[in-house]
């Protein structure tokens, strides 16, 4: 028989921004969606004050993490938080940054342990969070430092934004673009690549993953004329991927890569710099589309949006992304229960 799937944990993202709202939103549809076992860690307090706030009515269940969270089904299962949080949606403070941490750290833990199945982490706002000593570029980042860690071994993390049509992924990512002729290396593109195919394997269930590399200038290079990247960088790292065995095309020019025709002709895009990846993954999939961490000995998805301050507690937030969040990392957690170590 085939094992029981942990559930998902949730984190609860900044209080002040929309997370709460996508979440409640979420829940008072499960019926409809379907929802995986999850629970959330968060504040009780901010989430039935949210809900109160956004006319939703919800109950909480506060979850012992040693009970069956499947069975506690009356609720929304929340694992409550040790640090506070206070403040209003729309408002952030820095005093809430222990628990947005706390948050990030016990889903972590958890999953380490076997008590949940993958992180699906709600949007945060880095700069609330560098006053107490926060210091990672964003979630990315801090969950390679967490993985490393429980593991005590040294993870490189690649962002993927996977939506309904188009898996893309940045071999460079929050550098000022002048930066990134100079960051970029075959070794670099290779070892991006290298993570994607296994990844594809190991969460997404594909046998043989198809990569489709980008070129960095535009034409890829045109021969030199529009720049040596293409061909001095790029190619030896495509030629090199081929030689390992990874199916690879490239480098290709990036305005024709993401037409229907062409994407049906691989699995997943490795891009160059971060624009170059997320703008048609976004354009393809906006409310669809979802970011999620690959490299990682856990499974880890999240919203590809941020934390919208402007609209929290408006109840104009839409749970899309997190809905789809959440479907992909019950997907992926089942593909790695099944699938080849």
């Amino acid at each position: 028989m085939k094992p029981r799937v942990a559930p998902l944990a949730l984190t609860m993202g900044d209080p002040a921004g929309i997370g709460p709202d996508i979440t409640i939103a979420m829940w008072s549809r499960r019926a409809e969606l379907d929802l995986p076992p999850l629970f959330v860690l968060a504040s009780p307090n901010l989430l039935e004050e949210r809900a109160e706030a956004l006319g939703v009515d919800v109950s909480l269940s506060l979850i012992d993490p040693s009970a069956d969270i499947a069975a506690q089904s009356d609720g929304l299962p929340v694992l409550p938080l040790e640090n506070p949080v206070s403040g209003h949606a729309g408002a952030p403070q820095k005093a809430n940054a222990a628990a947005t941490i706390e948050s990030i750290e016990r889903a972590v833990a958890m999953v380490v342990e076997g008590e949940a199945s993958a992180v699906v982490t709600n949007p945060i706002a880095k700069s609330e969070l560098y006053a107490s000593g926060f210091a990672f570029p964003g979630h990315t980042e801090f969950l390679a430092d967490l993985a490393q860690r429980h593991f005590r071994s040294t993870f490189r993390p690649v962002m993927m934004l996977a939506g309904p049509k188009l898996r893309a992924v940045p071999v460079t990512v929050h550098i000022p673009l002048h930066a990134v002729p100079a960051a970029l290396t075959s070794e670099l593109v290779i070892e991006t690549a290298t993570i994607t195919a296994a990844d594809l394997k190991k969460r997404f269930g594909i046998a043989e993953p198809r990569l489709a590399i980008s070129g960095l200038n535009p034409h890829a290079g045109e021969g030199g004329a529009l720049g040596r990247e293409d061909d001095d960088v790029i190619r030896p790292a495509v030629a090199a991927l081929r030689a390992a065995g990874i199916n690879t095309v490239g480098p290709l020019p990036a305005d024709t890569m993401f037409h229907d025709t062409a994407r049906s002709q691989y699995d997943a895009a490795v891009c160059m710099y971060h624009d170059q990846a997320l703008i048609p993954a976004k354009a393809l999939g906006f409310d669809e589309t979802v970011n999620t961490t690959l490299g990682l000995p856990f499974i880890r998805t999240s919203p590809d949006h941020g934390t919208a301050f402007d609209i929290a507690g408006s109840g104009n937030a839409r749970p899309d992304s997190l809905i789809a969040a959440v479907s992909l990392a019950t997907a992926m957690a089942a593909t790695s229960e099944s699938g080849p170590d």
